[in-house]
């Protein structure tokens, strides 16, 4: 059992009880709910045809900043170097449901 999400312009393909990082999202109370499923399949090689109100529940484990990542330009003979850094924000969030068509897969079925 299977979803694919779409937050923070990526795709994510999840399963439930995965844990996943994601770039940071508005939440309330550690609870997030992605309504933007792509795909789902609930057993190996068969999709679901229709997608009406199909959602995927998950809650917050932690959230932090990715290690920094440094940005250098150089152009030559010109004398212009700049350095800059960034660090990106995270969410780690934790799979806990998909519901599709009016069906619940959560992580005990799936194991």
């Amino acid at each position: 059992m299977y979803a694919v999400i779409r937050t923070g312009g990526k795709q994510y393909l999840v399963t439930p009880g995965e844990k996943l990082k994601i770039e940071r999202t508005a939440h309330t109370e550690g609870a997030i709910e992605f309504s933007d499923v792509l795909a789902v399949s609930p057993e190996a090689g068969k999709f679901e045809s229709s997608l009406d109100g199909a959602k995927v529940t998950a809650t917050v484990v932690t959230e932090g900043r990715y290690d920094k990542i440094l940005v250098f330009k150089l152009k030559r003979k010109k004398q212009y170097k700049k350095m800059q850094g960034h660090r990106q924000n995270f969410v780690e969030v934790k799979i806990n449901e998909i519901i599709v068509n009016g069906k619940s897969f959560k992580e005990e079925a799936a194991k």
